[in-house]
């Protein structure tokens, strides 16, 4: 057994088994008559009530553990070494019948979207109580066991989600119906798979608080995947760290993000957009891709991409050190990681002064948005909405699912129209309502990348016919002249003419994003609309997309307006940061106004909401309930049915108007400024 897995825990004293114990595990997988080793002699230990983060880049063997130890592996994949075992059983050796009784009793699993979770046809209370039903109870008994989990997810009206459809319930609230699915069985062993990705930061902070009392409850451990390092410090008491297979690196989650001892993990955290606003340094970033599986035969697997690599590393393999109280590196010189150079150097990026008279390149006036329902009711998705963007701006747009973010997008690009009275103004002069009545050069002029590009790119083109297409339609070049501008986007996305001929699925999510960040810049347009660019990336391909969107900006100054639920993406990027909720416009502001406040209430929640890498939060502003629906908002503040400051009538009967002060930071709140919160740079 690993070093890694000797850490004393607190099942040692009571003589329990460990709710999963890995030894030496070895996954390989049959591909073209090689075998290919997935993961190599992974070793650790997870207590009972224990929550472990395992990290690390996509093609890192993640998903790959929580496959193995539920023994679903696909069929080409199986356990060449070592063993799995959950609750004391090791997975391996279980014949058919105890393999069941084990997936139904001891193991459970979330995955990353809860919608594909969920049969769309069937009614949640139907879906929890087959829970039940397979554990014996009778379908009334089932029924009234699920309504009672249901509130233990604290789910506010369990009867009513009972009778609902997975499509009438938003992300959060599916997300607690599958982590109330999972702990019907009491598992020994709940494994999350980025439980996480894609929700808000007030969903998000609620998920994972629910996630831990249900773990001090329950007294379930939790093996929890995840690429978001602030997420897995905030919930994790261990952590992980896999690359190629390997456990690079393992100890206590803060003393290992405070001071990583492996050149990887000091590589991964660098990535994180922590560190002051716009104009600061770029992000490091690691340079190269993860090996293909079995490509590395000697030496350390890291060593083609690290800073501190040397002979010795290329053709010896470390040895697993002992680092500290609980800890383990697998690094020849792990105590020297403290001066790990820069792993790459971006150019320099200067901003340009922008004065009080600029002229905006994008001026939205009064805009609002009304949808007509069956019944003759009427939803205001977005409400006199006004702002503008300067050249080579970026205006952060942020709030929780349902605040009018997307749809003020959507306005702006003229796949939806907007209502009469409200102005779309381009350059000064106002365009069409609708992308159809638009004419080229405004449609030219306003792009979009969108959050996964995955779905954004047609898996049947090559990338020359993807972006070339796209020069040629919004452009209007062809031939030699197409050719040249196809290069030449692929020069500014740091891609070379190798890619040309690969298809979607042969390139790395990074790499696709490079490409539909090409493809926006096709016809060179005045203002990208940057739908959650990164959300779906490791933190290593996003610090790269960062970068170059910044480096792209500041050389041809576009514009962007950067949809994201990711704070600290949010203040690295923006100049301006405006913040919506319920389709209106609550606070608008430079960037280091809006965070550092004062701040309207709505803000400060979603600011205290944001996880940090240390894993330290300041106090925690929670707020009670959903977000209103739209087909009947409050009257007078939007907010006021969930604001922590609500302080009288006023509240209720009154919206508060949107009121700047001289450096044009505009709250809507009816409380004085000086009375509003507060937070220091950091905490966003």
């Amino acid at each position: 057994m690993s070093a890694l897995a000797e850490a004393p825990h607190q099942e040692a004293a009571s003589g329990a088994s460990p709710a999963l114990e890995l030894g030496g595990l070895s996954v390989t997988y049959r591909v073209r008559g090689r075998d290919l080793p997935v993961l190599s002699d992974v070793s650790l230990t997870i207590a009972r009530g224990e929550a472990y983060g395992l990290v690390g880049e996509s093609g890192s063997g993640k998903s790959t553990v929580a496959l193995a130890v539920q023994r679903v592996l696909p069929p080409n994949g199986r356990i060449s070494a070592g063993h799995a075992s959950i609750a004391g059983k090791d997975v391996a050796t279980l014949g058919a019948a105890a393999l069941r009784q084990m997936r139904a009793h001891d193991v459970a699993m979330v995955f990353q979207d809860p919608g594909k979770a969920l049969n769309p046809s069937l009614t949640i209370g139907r879906q929890i109580a087959e829970v039940f039903e397979l554990l014996g109870a009778s379908r009334s008994e089932a029924l009234e066991r699920g309504e009672a989990m249901l509130g233990r997810v604290r789910i506010s009206d369990p009867s009513r989600v009972m009778a609902s459809f997975p499509h009438q319930l938003s992300g959060g609230m599916q997300q607690r119906v599958v982590i109330a699915m999972a702990l019907a069985k009491d598992p020994a062993l709940l494994i999350l798979d980025e439980p996480t990705t894609g929700l808000d930061a007030t969903i998000e902070a609620e998920v994972l608080d629910l996630v831990d009392s249900l773990r001090q409850e329950f007294g379930a451990a939790v093996l929890f995947i995840s690429h978001n390092l602030a997420a897995v410090a905030s919930l994790c008491n261990r952590v992980g760290v896999l690359y190629a297979g390997k456990l690079v690196e393992e100890g206590p989650a803060r003393a290992l993000f405070s001071e990583p001892r492996h050149p990887y993990t000091a590589g991964l955290l660098r990535c994180l957009p922590r560190a002051g606003f716009k104009g600061g340094p770029a992000l490091d970033n690691i340079p190269g891709f993860p090996p293909v599986p079995g490509s590395i035969t000697a030496g350390c697997v890291f060593a083609p991409r690290c800073g501190l690599a040397e002979e010795r590393c290329r053709t010896e393999a470390p040895p697993l050190s002992d680092v500290g109280p609980g800890r383990g590196s697998r690094c020849h010189f792990h105590d020297r990681v403290d001066a790990l150079p820069r792993m790459s150097e971006a150019p320099p990026v200067t901003t340009p002064e922008r004065g009080p008279d600029v002229e905006p390149v994008l001026a939205i006036e009064h805009l609002s948005k009304t949808y007509q329902l069956p019944g003759n009711r009427r939803v205001q998705a977005l409400r006199d909405v006004s702002l503008s963007l300067a050249p080579g701006e970026t205006l952060g747009l942020v709030g929780e699912s349902g605040s009018g973010k997307s749809t003020l997008a959507n306005l702006i690009l003229g796949l939806v129209e907007h209502d009469a009275g409200g102005a779309i103004r381009l350059d000064g002069a106002e365009i069409p309502a609708s992308v159809h009545q638009r004419p080229r050069d405004v449609v030219k002029a306003i792009q979009i990348i969108f959050q996964n590009p995955d779905s954004a790119l047609n898996r049947a083109h090559t990338v020359k016919h993807l972006i070339g297409r796209a020069v040629e339609r919004l452009a209007g070049l062809s031939g030699k002249a197409r050719t040249a501008r196809v290069t030449q986007l692929l020069e500014a996305v740091r891609l070379t003419k190798r890619q040309l001929p690969a298809r979607p699925r042969q390139l790395s999510g990074g790499m696709k994003q490079r490409v539909a960040v090409a493809r926006a810049f096709a016809a060179d347009p005045r203002v990208i609309v940057c739908d959650e660019p990164t959300s779906a990336l490791d933190v290593s391909v996003q610090s790269a997309i960062l970068n170059l969107l910044t480096e792209l900006q500041a050389e041809r100054q576009v514009s962007y307006i950067l949809i994201s639920h990711d704070l600290g993406v949010v203040r690295h990027l923006s100049d301006r940061i405006a913040v919506m909720y319920l389709g209106r416009l609550m606070e608008i502001g430079a960037a280091k106004s809006v965070l550092k406040g004062p701040h309207h209430p709505y803000t400060e929640a979603l600011l205290s909401a944001a996880p940090t890498v240390t894993g330290e939060r300041g106090t925690r502003i929670r707020l009670e309930g959903q977000i209103p629906s739209p087909v009947n908002p409050p009257t007078g503040c939007v907010f006021n049915t969930r604001c922590p400051r609500k302080f009288g009538p006023i509240c209720e009967t009154d919206e508060p108007p949107l009121l700047d002060d001289p450096d044009g930071h505009a709250i809507r709140c009816h409380l004085p400024r000086d009375r509003l919160g507060h937070a220091a740079a950091g905490a966003a």
